[in-house]
């Protein structure tokens, strides 16, 4: 029986901005001093797209939490997203601000199979 060979990869491209009406993005970064808090934001979100969006609490100077459109974590690792998130939108965060995320997550999976 021949051998089988697997690798999987995920490319991110996140794009980062101020928040503004509509909130409708895949995330939403809320700084601990926000105008509006996490609870509100995701009163928001769900009014316009119910249940689709989740609410992760931070330990972080700045940042109070992340909302977060719930299918991106069936495409990648909930750590890995938040992570990356995170590293990115804590460059441009303040405590006062609220910023929204578009994420556009390409999987690639290649395999080899010998013959």
């Amino acid at each position: 029986m021949g051998k089988t060979y697997s690798t999987k990869k995920a490319d991110i491209v996140i794009r980062l901005s101020e928040f503004e009406m509509p909130p409708m993005q895949d995330v939403l970064i809320v700084g601990k001093k926000a105008p509006i808090g996490p609870e509100a934001a995701r009163r928001m979100v769900d009014i316009l797209s119910p249940e689709q969006y989740e609410i992760i609490q931070m330990d972080h100077p700045v940042i109070e939490a992340i909302v977060i459109r719930k299918s991106l974590m069936n495409i990648l690792e909930q750590d890995k997203l938040i992570t990356t998130i995170m590293e990115e939108g804590g460059k441009i965060a303040n405590d006062q601000m609220i910023i929204k995320a578009q994420v556009n997550i390409t999987l690639e999976v290649s395999k080899s199979i010998e013959l």
